[in-house]
């Protein structure tokens, strides 16, 4: 591959678009972000722009290509990665209807029941459906209403006059393709929310004429289902001058950020784990297999690699809890603390956390402040100090919200790894979390596993994007990823701690047993909130 071949690559998430000029090996040259409101709303409501979207990518294009005018002629490719689950109703020139419905909306639930339940039910499910989904996704609609089946039932009936309207449904990285190729499509992995795919044979995805009657949604509002690494096209004229870019360039489909973010970390042999720690977290790996663990909530689903499926675990909140920490406790903006913006909070987090001994001298933090989504579905548990005393302190509260993130991460490696049927292994750890050395060796202590900090954490994934388009291109080709990947340091579990950190392990799994029922007394009538 030629050396100055790179690729434009987006990695819109729900705070923002960060635009990447990535070589097709996996090298970020220059970046540059702009952020997205999120709107929100009564009853779980949590939406944005489309139009805010495409003017933060375009503002960003501009911004690094103006920096870096050498490498317009080396561009070849522009390649997503997005946040997912969000939908956008487009009418047949696809323009969008009204606002993307987030992953955290929940106002399509009620809706959602007339599909899943019934008389006869298990755990809200019409067992016969039931079997059909997971049999043929993987999974199951969630019954949160935070996914594509519920929003599409939420617009069906509450904006009639826009399902009317609606030529198509599209996830957020396939309205954006439509916007820079005028192709109405979805990825392989975009589409598995929507519950209505086979994705039994992962080099034939294609559309369940069961499942699509059980959506309740017209088959002709969904899209063309491509892979991830399709060629959709060139830009067309009008994306090519508003972004500044030749008309020839390409653009490959690209991914969600699960599945961008697992070849930007450099996992992608089989069974291969890593771990990203953002906002929220997730562990993954490749595996040459479909499955699914009800129980857990595991499931291997679709990805960019022909011939595999990739398992998922989902964790509501990792990092989003040190925000809190931040934002609303340490450093709140009250009649408190007058004072402006504080520089380098996290790294003051981690000289403390770094001090404290492990245990965070017996207190315990329950990291659910989002509720949970694996190893347990449960939205109303919520965030907790267990154990404080006159003698605790600042530091050790810290600590012990580094420590309980890591925790409920070791609380999903035992069903990961009893899905994968092995050992993890090192663990590949990637996003802004993964940037923390301290957090790094905290969760080699707890998990008891090696972890291999990735060279630029936080951008794994515009550089899985750039890997994408580079595979889809013919630049490169996926077995070649691991030798790409440099790995910034390693950590080993520190023996002197396995005992402190088992025992408060076995304390924090009590904790969410003694007070599941508590939870959902103080919670279940706040269901309809969007903190759910």
């Amino acid at each position: 591959m030629q050396k100055d071949w790179c690729v434009l690559a987006v990695d819109l998430g729900t705070s923002g678009c960060k635009t990447a000029l990535v070589t097709g090996r996996g090298e970020v040259l220059d970046w540059a972000f702009e952020p997205v409101t999120t709107l929100y709303f009564p009853n779980g409501g949590a939406e944005q722009r489309p139009d805010d979207w495409w003017n933060a990518f375009v503002k960003t294009s501009r911004a690094l290509l103006e920096r870096n005018p050498e490498l317009v002629p080396k561009l070849g490719a522009v390649c997503l990665s997005t946040q997912s689950e969000g939908t956008v109703p487009v009418d047949a020139g696809g323009n969008a209807l009204g606002n993307c419905i987030l992953w955290m909306d929940t106002r399509g639930a009620e809706h959602l029941k007339r599909i899943t339940g019934g008389l006869l039910q298990v755990s809200g499910y019409k067992p016969w459906r039931l079997w059909h989904w997971i049999r043929l996704t993987g999974g199951a609609p969630t019954l949160t209403g935070k996914d594509s089946a519920a929003h599409m039932l939420y617009i069906k009936h509450e904006q009639p006059g826009v399902y009317r309207q609606t030529h198509k449904f599209l996830n957020v990285p396939d309205y954006l393709n439509h916007r820079l190729t005028g192709r109405f499509a979805a990825t392989v992995d975009s589409i598995l929310t929507s519950w209505v795919t086979d994705n039994r044979d992962t080099d034939n995805i294609k559309y369940s004429a069961r499942l699509l009657k059980y959506s309740q949604i017209d088959a002709d509002k969904f899209p063309e289902i491509v892979r991830c690494t399709d060629v959709l096209g060139t830009l067309t004229p009008k994306a090519a001058g508003e972004l500044g870019l030749p008309e020839t360039v390409a653009v490959v489909a690209g991914a969600i950020d699960v599945t961008a973010a697992a070849l930007g970390s450099g996992a992608v042999r089989d069974y291969e784990t890593h771990l990203y720690l953002g906002t929220s977290s997730w562990m993954a790996a490749h595996v040459p297999f479909k499955k699914t663990d009800i129980t857990a909530s595991l499931a291997s689903v679709p990805c960019a690699v022909p011939g595999r499926h990739l398992m998922i675990a989902l964790q509501a909140t990792a990092g989003g809890n040190l925000a809190f920490l931040k934002d609303k406790v340490l450093y709140h903006k009250d009649e408190l603390l007058q004072e402006g913006h504080v520089p380098d909070v996290y790294k003051i987090m981690d000289r403390i956390a770094a001090k404290v001994p492990a245990g965070s001298n017996g207190v315990i933090y329950t990291p659910w402040i989002y509720g949970e989504r694996a190893p347990v579905e449960d939205r109303h548990i919520r965030a907790g100090l267990h154990n404080l005393s006159l003698e605790n302190s600042r530091e050790d509260i810290i600590s012990a919200v580094y420590e309980g993130v890591a925790y409920n991460t070791r609380w999903m490696l035992k069903p990961v790894e009893k899905f994968l049927g092995r050992p993890s292994g090192p663990i590949n750890v990637i996003g802004g979390g993964a940037s923390s050395d301290v957090w790094c060796q905290i969760f080699a202590d707890v998990l008891n596993r090696p972890m291999r900090q990735i060279k630029d954490p936080i951008q794994a994934n515009v550089r899985g994007a750039a890997f994408i388009a580079a595979v889809g291109m013919g630049k490169i080709r996926f077995d070649e990823i691991p030798a790409l990947t440099q790995i910034s340091a390693g950590y080993s579990p520190n023996p002197d701690t396995r005992a402190i950190h088992d025992a408060h392990f076995r304390e924090f799994k009590e904790i969410y047993k003694q007070n599941r029922a508590i939870y959902r007394r103080l919670n279940a009538r706040r269901a309809g909130s969007n903190v759910q």
